[in-house]
């Protein structure tokens, strides 16, 4: 492949994506219009059966002469809508707190819901308290047939069981009651109880005489639009979404990179609990006793704005029809904290951290997290807990990277000879006498041209856990490191007037110093590279860098930093091992060793064997 067709091949990649960006066809956008509207449809009805029962007895009073007979319909239009649970449509909206040190949530008497969520120990990149959903934002509803009537707890008001508008949890555990007084021998009660140092909350739903009603189909509604709180919108959306686990322990989620506008899924088995996961924060509802089944939605905004992602759930409740039941629930208000999560081991909600899959996530979970949570006890300069986590790795692949370096020193002395060869056999038509040449040099002097690739090709589980672990690392968040303002998002050091196509409208100094090291270092390991092979394959060595400058830019300032770490690390290592290397002694090994006759192995004496034919069949065709 000569330059001209490398040069080709790019340029038609480029007038392909380019072409992608500025053209949608038709009918995608039309069928994505309909999926989005058949998924929504599902959560509007509801809205419209509100908006239809408004204009009935609407219409119904105006017809009504006097006021009297006008107040007299409204209520009886109302009774006819909500039957006994007509007293609760009735009352003014109070707000009631619980906080710990860590949360503060927010209840409202209107639908006896939480109305908002604040977590104490954060902030968003603007220095806005971070509040994971609001009243304006969220719905909490409890909805059921009660009588062949809908009722939907989002409408009624409940009562708290207290005076006092704020409850703060120190030495033990508080609870807030709201209730829902139905008759006297029948009534709702949502208990919430808030315990110190945690993120979780325990959620109890009591139902007492309510299968008087003849009580059916018992579903909650569970509505958020999550809001954008970090810098880079782009890695914030590509780490948000929904995750559920089914009551066997397989956790599913809906793929965070999709570029469906909306993914939904019907769950028809028991579910233990279901998550609205930001890329640093979660909502996670919880049944201690599993839901039934669950209807799931999310909405992805691809536009940076108020919020990043719309969450709505369904959820068929474990109803009993009993004459007193209580149902036992939780919710987590917390951040996507490894170590945090890890203490609720039953529920295994430590999975909410995005750190890779099988060979991955354990290498996560058992080395980089330990190691990084280690350096953390003793030092809260993240910039050098990232370097000497760096060094600490590299210390450990010393081994590898030493291999590597003799196997490329073995291969940079003989590339002279390697040249010869090519000088010898400069026709394409000679290709397969110059591979056979090529190596049989290889195999006097006792060298494997795959040895310095096989030492690094083992360190790319490393490479890849840390593109997994740093943008995933809440402790990251808001930390700064010399211009750096906020490791878990990118740094910038140029803001651009216009947006480049997967760049972006900046320019970040990490990911170019990790292109310049990575270059650089591929120059040097291409030194043991002959001229007069495939001269073409040099110029697409250069091509990948560039690439993941590109698709780095955006990206974590903490995982551009750790390349550029390593980067430099293995450049001086590289230097150190040159110092300490006699090549010319190599040399002289290498001759010693062709010098001796070599016995053929059975192996290689089949593939001369299967050269031979194939060179006498290629003469044979030229006849």
């Amino acid at each position: 492949m000569d330059r001209n067709s490398i040069v080709g091949i790019v340029l038609i990649g480029v007038i392909l994506i380019g072409y992608s960006l500025i053209t949608k066809p038709a009918r995608e956008a039309q069928m994505e219009a309909i999926r989005r509207s058949d998924s929504l449809a599902r959560i509007e009805q509801v809205r419209r059966q509100e908006q239809q029962q408004v204009q009935d007895y609407g219409a119904e009073v105006m017809d009504t002469p006097d006021n009297a007979s006008r107040d007299s319909v409204m209520m009886s239009q109302k009774q006819r809508n909500y039957g006994v649970f007509v007293g609760a449509l009735e009352g003014e909206e109070d707000f009631f707190t619980l906080e710990n040190d860590l949360i503060t949530v927010e209840f409202s008497t209107l639908g006896g819901r939480p109305y908002s969520a604040l977590l104490k120990d954060y902030v968003t990149h603007d220095s806005l308290p971070v509040v994971l959903f609001d009243g304006d934002s969220s719905k909490f509803d409890l909805q059921f047939f009660a009588d062949n009537r809908r009722i939907n707890t989002g409408e009624l008001y409940f009562v708290p069981g207290t005076t006092k508008k704020n409850q703060v949890v120190t030495g033990g555990s508080k609870s807030l009651t709201m209730r829902l007084d139905i008759v006297d021998d029948a009534y709702i009660e949502y208990i919430y109880t808030l315990h110190p140092g945690k993120y979780m909350m325990d959620f109890d739903i009591r139902l007492v005489g309510m299968e008087q009603f003849r009580t059916d189909n018992m579903t909650y509604l569970y509505e958020i639009y999550f809001p954008s709180t970090e810098k880079g919108f782009q890695n914030e959306n590509n780490y948000t979404t929904l995750y559920y686990r089914y009551k066997d322990g397989d956790i599913e989620k809906f793929n965070m990179r999709s570029k469906k506008t909306i993914q939904e899924e019907t769950a028809t088995t028991q579910l233990e609990w279901i998550a609205y996961k930001h890329q640093f924060f979660s909502t996670v509802f919880i049944a201690k006793d599993n839901f039934e089944s669950a209807y799931l939605m999310n909405e992805r905004f691809d536009e940076p704005g108020k919020y990043v992602r719309h969450f709505s759930s369904e959820i068929d409740m474990p109803y009993a029809r009993s004459h007193d039941q209580t149902m036992s629930m939780a919710f987590y208000f917390g951040p996507n904290h490894h170590t945090t999560l890890k203490k609720y081991e039953d529920w295994k909600l430590e999975n909410l951290v995005t750190v890779g899959g099988s060979v991955i996530r354990w290498l996560n979970e058992f080395v980089i997290i330990p190691i990084f949570n280690w350096l953390n006890r003793y030092m809260t300069n993240y910039g050098i807990i990232i370097l000497l986590l760096t060094l600490i790795l590299k210390t450990a692949l010393f081994p590898l990277t030493y291999k590597s370096y003799k196997s490329q020193a073995v291969m940079r002395v003989l590339k002279p000879q390697v040249d010869e060869i090519g000088e010898k056999f400069p026709k394409k038509e000679d290709a397969m006498k110059k591979q056979q040449a090529t190596m049989d040099l290889y195999k006097k002097a006792g060298a494997n041209p795959l040895g310095g690739c096989l030492p690094m090709l083992l360190q790319m589980p490393i490479l890849y856990a840390m593109f997994r672990f740093f943008p995933a690392s809440i402790e990251l968040r808001g930390e700064s490191f010399l211009w750096a303002k906020d490791l878990s998002t990118y740094d910038s050091i140029l803001d651009l007037p216009f947006e480049i196509p997967m760049y972006g409208d900046h320019v970040s100094l990490f990911t170019l110093l990790m292109t310049v090291t990575t270059m650089l270092s591929m120059r040097i390991n291409n030194q043991t590279q002959s001229t007069s092979a495939m001269p073409g394959m040099k110029t697409m060595m250069y091509i990948m860098p560039v690439m993941f400058m590109v698709i780095l830019n955006n990206f974590s300032a903490a995982l551009t930093y750790y390349y550029f770490l390593a980067n430099v690390i293995t450049l001086g290592q590289n230097f150190l091992f040159k110092q300490f290397t006699d090549e010319e002694k190599i040399l002289k090994k290498i001759n010693a060793k062709k010098a001796k006759p070599k016995k053929k192995s059975k192996w290689q004496a089949r593939l001369e064997e299967m050269t031979k034919q194939q060179q006498q069949m290629q003469k044979g065709k030229k006849r």
